[in-house]
């Protein structure tokens, strides 16, 4: 099991945007997307190059971040973004 951080600065209508703690990658869970747990969502880890999708099981906001930790469909881990 895998787990990655991803600090997320977040406005009401744009995309949710940084870092893969873990890996050091670049990743976006673009606009559109609705972030609740038991939704599923679509990111981009543009390190990879690849869209990647997960099922969000929970999200912490820390004043100007927010940590979304999610199971990972493809590798089947845990991972925080």
């Amino acid at each position: 099991m895998r787990n990655e951080t991803l600090v997320a600065l977040t406005s009401p209508a744009a995309a949710w945007d940084g870092y893969d703690y873990e890996s050091g990658n670049y990743v976006e869970i673009e606009e559109g997307q609705l972030v609740r747990p038991g939704r599923e969502i679509e990111y981009v880890d543009y390190d990879k190059g690849e869209y990647r999708y997960c099922d969000v099981e929970s999200i912490r906001d820390s004043g100007s971040s927010v940590e979304v930790e999610v199971y990972d469909q493809e590798s089947g881990g845990v991972s925080s973004l």
